[in-house]
């Protein structure tokens, strides 16, 4: 007779609160970090206190980490990518960007700081993700490790240690972003669809 293989454990409603409820600990307990929770919810991080955040399409923030190299802790999130930034950063971004020269320029980035919520992505080696799936960490912040230093910051408000500068971080994500969309917004004109022919891919943009 041939072994019989149980059929997959349907999920019961405790066991996605379970996950969360151990998520919030690891945050709390192993980075110290504020966390917001609630039965049924997914666990929330407090911004503004220990880190900020700096969101951008995947598309741009995975052609931004191409160029500058290490950086703090990298989640993803669906189609949307999130850089940790320093506490503070957050306040300093529109300014910069407008120093920068992309202050009037469309671009799809947003930085979220002092009183602001983001979607807890699953601690490492956390198991399956709960129904419904999770954001996740791209590179993942080290219990000890994830001090101001460790955060892009800009030079006024310190952080000048392993992570690169706040003004270079943002100068390459602008231009991601302001290349991501041309280049789909030239794929849509071009052919109705979101890829570019061969040919115009192979075609680098005219700016960096």
């Amino acid at each position: 007779m041939a072994p019989t293989v149980p059929h997959p454990r349907p999920a019961l409603p405790g066991d996605d609160d379970a996950h969360r409820t151990r998520w919030a600990r690891w945050y709390e307990d192993e980075l110290g970090w504020a966390t917001v929770r609630a039965p049924g919810e997914p666990v929330l991080l407090r911004t503004g206190t220990h880190f900020d955040v700096l969101e951008l399409p995947a598309e741009a923030g995975h052609a931004v980490l191409r160029r500058i190299g290490p950086t703090g802790p990298v989640a993803l999130l669906g189609r949307r990518m999130r850089l940790l930034l320093a506490a503070g950063s957050a306040e300093e971004v529109p300014s910069l960007l407008d120093w920068l020269e992309w202050g009037s320029v469309a671009l799809d980035l947003r930085a979220t700081g002092t009183g602001g919520l983001i979607a807890a992505p699953a601690p490492p080696d956390s198991g399956p993700l709960p129904s419904g799936g999770a954001a996740v960490w791209l590179r993942p912040p080290v219990p000890g490790h994830e001090g101001k230093r460790a955060l892009p910051a800009f030079a006024g408000i310190g952080g000048s240690g392993d992570a690169p500068d706040l003004v270079r971080l943002l100068a390459a994500a602008a231009t991601e972003c302001h290349r991501t969309r041309l280049t789909n917004a030239n794929a849509k004109d071009l052919n109705g669809t979101t890829e570019l022919p061969k040919m115009r891919q192979a075609q680098p943009l005219a700016f960096s």
